[in-house]
């Protein structure tokens, strides 16, 4: 069975579709931004993580479908790479990483331990990929929420441009309109 298929399965059975958010439910977010990851041309670790990037919840969004103390539960499914890069999502303190990730020395705080982290560029593009996918979702299912964010998603967005993709550009681009 492939892999994104092994863990809807999962995501199933963690009730991600039992659980709300703008846009209908967690389970359909998540497919549409392993949609978005897809047609952007995102490697398939990238799209996996963009599949489970809530699994052990967010900085924005507290519920967590599996405990991060459990990681390997995920591993085996979509595999260690991409399981790392949901941790990296998950485990990150936006106001104090965000307006840093694209300084390539800039500190990227783990928000369950505190620690100062200094990712390697290629987390750096694949967490920025990540985030512009997630938050463009949201932002399209919640008006409330654009009106809200949008600007200052879109500044910020904007300032990462170094580290997204042609086509994440061109959809920060076609977001800001």
């Amino acid at each position: 069975m492939r892999a994104d298929a092994e863990a809807e399965r999962l995501l199933l059975a963690k009730g991600a579709d039992r659980v709300e958010h703008p846009g209908g439910t967690l389970l359909a977010h998540l497919r549409r931004v392993h949609a978005v990851l897809g047609d952007w041309g995102a490697r398939p670790e990238l799209r996996l993580a963009g599949l489970c990037h809530a699994f052990y919840g967010t900085d924005g969004f507290a519920t967590a479908l599996g405990a991060r103390t459990r990681r390997e539960e995920l591993s085996r499914v979509i595999g260690a790479e991409a399981e790392r890069l949901v941790y990296l999502y998950a485990s990150c303190d936006r106001s104090r990483s965000y307006p840093h990730l694209a300084s390539p020395d800039g500190p990227f705080t783990d928000r369950f331990t505190g620690t100062a982290l200094r990712p390697p560029a290629a987390d750096r593009r694949d967490f920025a990929e990540l985030t512009v996918a997630n938050e463009l979702d949201v932002m399209a299912a919640s008006p409330e929420l654009r009106a809200a964010h949008g600007d200052s998603l879109a500044e910020l967005f904007t300032a990462w441009r170094p580290l997204l993709s042609p086509s994440a550009i061109r959809a920060v681009r076609a977001f800001r309109r």
